[in-house]
């Protein structure tokens, strides 16, 4: 984790960022940077609640339109992989254009298109709102962390912004599924979309006269060849893993994650050789802040995933109702709040190369409780394994967007959070293409269909554990008895599948934490990136 001087230029790293010469104290934040901290977690949570909330939505959804599973999938995963594809685009936007300025354009656009989604009338109108929210979205999130990192210029009062700006971020993440619940237990499913509504409104109010605009003194010019690069990276690869996991043709997935790997190869040689790239890759040579991304990463990943399945098990096996499923996991969403924040004091006295592993090796232990059950569990068996689950997700981020944003001059702090942006929203994806897909596929295998279906029916019922529930509702009670038996066992089945993944991948996470982020020049003088970046 540490960096030299020295070694910070042979990488091409501004050394700024990881000298280890002291510095001069910053002077301390004012009343309104803290007001301006509160205005700026009204997105955040919103953002990252729209990240979830649809996963507790997704019963209602697939028996409202007749979906398919992979319809299903793709309503989720548009908006987070639309965003992945465009938050480092939108992050040098507002280091050149005003951060401040971003903000409120995003702001205006997610409300727009929340009440699209709201009201959309077909699955096809649902998922092109989601893309929508995914744009604009993509111009809130660099610019709140980016702002942060502006406003707070002392290294222990940004540690703590940061902290809170993380506990947000993955308790809006967990407070998805609750929100969720409470409107669907009085509402239509389109409602929980309406959430951001009046919380953007007050924040459009509000962030004129509080939050200061900021941006790079020094911008460089807009590289709209590297945006579509940045874009074309991503969804072929995602697309890739989507389509290999749910057994599609190999040709198919093979060809899309070659034009993705070859967009990214093109992406990292033009930004390595234009003077001003739009994001500069030589930070992930920096052993740190590549460490901090990857953790950044797995940690949304195991949330995520979580959250797919845990959602339709309480409610559609175990008959909970929204909001009861939803209070389920409460307890787990006020440990994620409070781990982000007990861990700020813990980081300033055991390194991250300790704290960050032993918060990933928690999510693999939540996970190995599933995979051991061997089924879903019951709700008191899953709440507990939401609140080790949350453990881990709630100190691993706050230690790891504190590295990735301590790493970098505060003018270029837009593109930094950006990766962290782009890491989170990644990890989202993968958490339901790649789990999400394992489950449907072990699902589909495993499941026995009762004779007499019509092709219709056996279609529905193979697609999603929703569709068959809503089947069995159309066949005599025999039949009905054995198509939600052999749902169940069969969804069930592939939780213990998926979870074991899932614990192995944060094992094997936490071991690759404890290397990237250990000291690497241990007594020769060195500093730690994150805390010369601080001084």
């Amino acid at each position: 984790m540490t960096t030299t001087s020295s070694s910070a230029r042979r990488s091409g790293v501004n050394p700024r960022a990881v000298q280890s010469s002291p510095r001069p104290t910053a002077p301390g934040a004012d009343r309104r940077a803290w007001f301006s901290l509160a205005v700026l977690m009204l997105p955040v949570l919103l953002v990252s609640v729209d990240n979830t909330v649809l996963s507790f939505t997704l019963p209602e959804i697939s028996r409202h339109f007749a979906t398919s599973g992979t319809m299903l999938l793709w309503i989720v995963d548009s908006y987070p992989l639309v965003l992945a594809g465009l938050l480092v685009a939108m992050g040098s936007f507002g280091d050149r254009f005003g951060r401040r300025r971003m903000l409120m354009i995003g702001a205006a656009g997610f409300a727009l298109f929340s009440v699209a989604a709201a009201f959309a009338p077909t699955a096809g109108h649902l998922l092109a709102s989601r893309v929508g929210l995914g744009v604009f979205g993509a111009m809130l999130m660099p610019s709140t962390l980016s702002l942060i990192r502006n406003i707070f210029t002392d290294r222990n009062q940004r540690r703590i912004a940061i902290a809170v700006w993380a506990a947000g971020f993955s308790a809006g993440a967990a407070l998805g599924p609750l929100l969720g619940g409470i409107l669907l237990e009085h509402f239509w499913w389109g409602s929980v979309f309406l959430l951001a509504v009046p919380v953007l409104a007050l924040m459009l109010a509000l962030t004129p006269a509080i939050v200061p605009e900021s941006r790079d003194a020094n911008p460089g010019r807009v590289d709209y060849a590297g945006i579509i690069l940045s874009i074309a990276t991503m969804l072929p690869i995602v697309y890739a893993i989507k389509d290999f996991a749910k057994g599609g043709p190999l040709l198919v997935s093979v060809t899309a994650a070659f034009i993705g790997i070859a967009a990214g190869t093109a992406f990292v040689t033009r930004q390595l050789q234009r003077r001003d790239p739009m994001l500069d890759v030589r930070l992930f040579t920096v052993r740190a802040f590549s460490g901090a991304v990857l953790v950044n990463l797995l940690a949304i990943f195991s949330l995520v995933g979580f959250l797919f399945f845990v959602s339709q098990h309480l409610q559609l096996v175990l008959g909970y109702s929204p909001l009861d499923a939803g209070l389920v996991l409460l307890p787990g969403l006020l440990v994620t709040i409070i781990a982000g924040l007990a861990v700020v004091p813990l980081a300033r006295r055991v390194p991250p190369h300790v704290v960050v592993p032993v918060s990933l090796l928690f999510s693999a232990v939540a996970y190995a409780m599933i995979a051991l059950l061997g089924e879903g569990g019951s709700a008191t068996f899953l709440m507990v394994a939401f609140v080790v689950l949350g453990v881990g997700v709630g100190a691993s981020e706050t230690v790891s967007n504190d590295l990735i944003l301590s790493t970098v001059p505060a003018a270029k702090a837009g593109a930094a959070s950006a990766v962290s942006e782009t890491a989170y929203e990644v990890g989202s994806v993968l958490g339901t293409a790649v789990l999400g897909s394992i489950l449907l596929a072990s699902y589909q295998r495993d499941l026995l269909l009762p004779a007499g279906l019509s092709s219709a029916q056996a279609e529905s019922a193979t697609e999603t554990l929703g569709g068959a529930v809503e089947v069995a509702t159309q066949l005599g009670a025999t039949g009905a008895s054995a198509l939600r038996d052999s749902a169940f066992h069969a969804f069930d089945s592939g939780v213990a599948v998926t979870s074991g993944i899932a614990a192995l991948l944060m094992v094997g996470a936490a071991v690759l934490a404890a290397w990237s982020l250990r000291p690497s020049d241990a007594g020769s003088g060195s500093t730690t990136t994150a805390e010369a970046a601080g001084r």
